[in-house]
């Protein structure tokens, strides 16, 4: 049933695109995940080296955010945070500084990273932990990258439209821009060999068709499905099940940033968009049994408003 029902929302062409969409900005974060962290640590150890204020341990070990707000800090926090506004590409953006732990700057890098990110990263540890929205804004704002800033934008652009969609749909054109974009991107990175490889997990993704993987593997023997997964792009094993977990992992980054999000700013919009989500949720059995605690809080979420 649930393999069924999977492939009646691949019949849709648009949903099928912004799931493929979707798993293509997963690819991309995974591949930038070691670049980031080996840039970050870098562009860390050469402000220690540069300032020896920054060296010194926070005075208070006390100071934090209130809000959004980062005032009365230490001496030694606020060259920190000096160094975090000189480093920053777009001044007049409010910084996040509730995404931070002013004194842990000193010695943790991602401390430093997140002061360059969209808020909410506060208990983010790593690269690795982050999404592909998040990795893209610190490359955008934080001056450390020599990378073309308009083409981080444009896919930033294409990434929040697609996240933000309530239909959960992209037409084909939107997908043939959204495929030049990132290839202009990738070509940024082609030194970095995680990004390489990234690069053709892109390409394949974007032009495999989903359904037909779903359907056809209930036409095949284990035998047959081996050979066809080697004369196609089964260098990623692709299956119903891990189509269904890569669409589980979409949803559920588009269902946690809808529910944490306390932006006044946006809340009505998010409300919108959450009411959609929830309706599309309930109307496939297989999904509302996945995401029951999901909905449980849109419910609840409804019923106080």
């Amino acid at each position: 049933m649930v393999l069924e029902e999977l492939a009646v929302r691949l019949n849709d062409r648009e949903y099928k695109n912004w799931l493929k969409a979707g798993r293509c900005l997963l690819i991309l974060k995974e591949g930038l995940h070691p670049f980031i962290t080996q840039h970050m640590r870098a562009f860390h150890g050469d402000l220690l080296n540069k300032n020896t204020l920054l060296r010194k341990p926070c005075e208070t070990s006390s100071c934090r955010p209130k809000g959004n707000k980062l005032s009365s800090a230490c001496r030694s926090c606020s060259a920190w945070q000096t160094e975090i506004l000189r480093h920053h590409r777009q001044r007049d953006v409010s910084v996040n500084w509730d995404n931070c732990s002013p004194p842990h700057w000193r010695t943790d890098h991602w401390e430093l990273a997140k002061a360059y990110m969209p808020r909410g990263q506060g208990k983010v540890k790593g690269a690795d932990q982050c999404d592909a929205s998040a990795l893209l804004n610190l490359i955008n704002f934080c001056d450390c990258f020599s990378v073309d800033h308009k083409l981080v934008r444009e896919v930033i652009r294409h990434r929040n439209e697609l996240m933000h969609s309530c239909e959960l749909g992209v037409k084909d054109d939107w997908m043939r821009h959204y495929q030049s974009a990132l290839r202009n991107l990738l070509r940024q990175f082609s030194h970095v060999p995680q990004m390489a490889t990234a690069a053709r997990q892109i390409e394949e993704m974007l032009t495999v068709d989903l359904s037909i993987w779903v359907s056809g593997l209930d036409r095949v023997d284990s035998a047959d499905l081996a050979r066809f997964e080697s004369d196609s792009v089964s260098q990623w094993e692709t299956s119903a099940d891990l189509i269904g977990q890569w669409e589980a992992e979409l949803l559920q980054e588009r269902l946690q940033e809808l529910l944490h999000d306390d932006d006044d700013d946006t809340k009505t919009r998010d409300a919108e968009q959450l009411r959609s989500l929830g309706g599309f949720l309930q109307e496939n059995r297989d999904l509302s049994e996945r995401f029951s605690a999901e909905l449980k809080a849109i419910n609840s979420l409804e019923a106080r408003q």
